[in-house]
């Protein structure tokens, strides 16, 4: 099938041959985001899409499907007709998901093809207000005396949130409990709401295991 997959960090397109007719595109063009509105993916989609319609002269429109750590929205993208009128942005879970679920609903070497890296975004570490830490060193020693009592929110399982929340376990032997949300802006609002004490809501690259690196606060 072909659609085309633009990604934060990569950029696919579906599929073999890539050659438009030369008056394409002559109806309006879907854009997926496979995860929640807010996060980068969203944020990117929606930026891309006007700019897009203003160089192309047609209407660029964005759809979220979030659910799966973005597999059902890229199912959906890979088996889209294969005119180039369905286009996916994407996160490096594409790349991750593969080796960490059994079944995916597409095959990423052949059903998506790289079309262009669009963006990259930092990752951020956020606490609630009340986390008595300001660095990275004080929530580990906070965490760590109270082992198995916190917890970290995140876009979704193979999401670059979720690979740098379960890299700062390791570094640190922390025993912390992972909540999984579909996309990056669920959990980047539950720290402020104080349902879940911090989180690793966005986009590359992997976290700073430094020990005096800022905990961003939210407000």
């Amino acid at each position: 099938m072909k659609a085309i997959a633009l990604g934060l960090a990569v950029a696919l397109v579906a599929g073999a041959g890539l050659a438009q007719p030369s008056d394409y595109p002559n109806r309006p063009v879907k854009v997926i985001a496979p995860f929640a509105p807010g996060g980068p993916v969203d944020i990117v989609a929606r930026v891309l899409a006007p700019k897009l319609s203003e160089r192309l002269g047609q209407q660029f429109y964005v759809e979220n499907h979030p659910g799966g750590s973005g597999n059902i929205g890229t199912a959906m993208a890979a088996k889209a007709p294969a005119d180039g009128y369905t286009i996916l942005v994407i996160s490096s879970t594409l790349v991750v998901n593969p080796s960490l679920f059994n079944k995916l609903g597409f095959d990423t070497t052949s059903d998506l093809s790289p079309v262009s890296l669009v963006g990259v975004s930092p990752q951020v570490l956020l606490v609630n207000p009340n986390v008595p830490a300001t660095d990275v060193k004080q929530l580990v020693d906070w965490v760590k005396a109270s082992p198995g009592k916190h917890s970290y929110a995140h876009a979704g399982l193979g999401t670059p949130g979720y690979l740098a929340g379960e890299m700062l376990k390791q570094a640190f032997g922390l025993d912390l409990v992972a909540v999984s949300f579909n996309g990056a802006a669920p959990p980047s609002r539950r720290p402020s709401a104080g349902t879940r004490r911090f989180s690793t809501p966005r986009s590359q690259p992997p976290p700073n295991t430094s020990s005096r690196a800022p905990c961003a606060r939210s407000p």
